[in-house]
């Protein structure tokens, strides 16, 4: 148990040094978090109650907040994030089957991540490519008139 003071000091170290880039500005909070999760990975509890602790705000609204917004996790991500695209135009050149494809692949749902740490599987309404549908994100790179026979290859070039 003698860890768990120690982590804290250490989140609120970082939290301090983030909200201190920002001068403590409440409005701030949105950019607050995504620097957080730039730097830790994903917004784990304690680190939004130190959040709210430090900005001087109602827990209540740095979880709206984190929670709101499909960039911010609330739970450790993989590698990889795999985005698929279910807006209507990827949706009727055939999304739903590519989404399932990747969850047979990879043995999980979407908003889940794969047990061995490998790649976090998320939907998304846009990614801005409606011409290129279905189009998927893994990590900064975008896949568009995808197949669902090439969904596989495409998996094996992320280690």
């Amino acid at each position: 148990m003698q860890d768990q003071p120690q982590k804290l000091v250490g989140i609120a170290g970082i939290v301090n040094k983030v909200v201190a880039e920002h001068q403590s500005d409440k409005s701030m909070l949105i950019q607050d978090l995504l620097d957080l999760q730039a730097k830790f990975g994903w917004l784990p509890k304690e680190m939004l109650s130190e959040v709210a602790k430090q900005l001087d705000v109602p827990i209540t609204k740095v979880y709206q907040a984190a929670t709101f917004y499909k960039t911010l996790s609330l739970s450790p991500r993989g590698r990889h994030l795999i985005r698929v695209c279910m807006g209507t135009s990827c949706k009727v050149r055939g999304a739903p089957q590519v989404l399932d494809r990747m969850q047979r692949l990879l043995g999980i749902e979407s908003g889940e991540t794969s047990p061995d740490g490998r790649f976090s599987l998320e939907t998304v309404n846009c990614v801005g490519c409606c011409a290129l549908g279905p189009t998927i994100t893994i990590d900064d790179n975008c896949y568009g008139n995808l197949k669902v026979p090439n969904i596989k290859n495409i998996l094996s070039k992320y280690q």
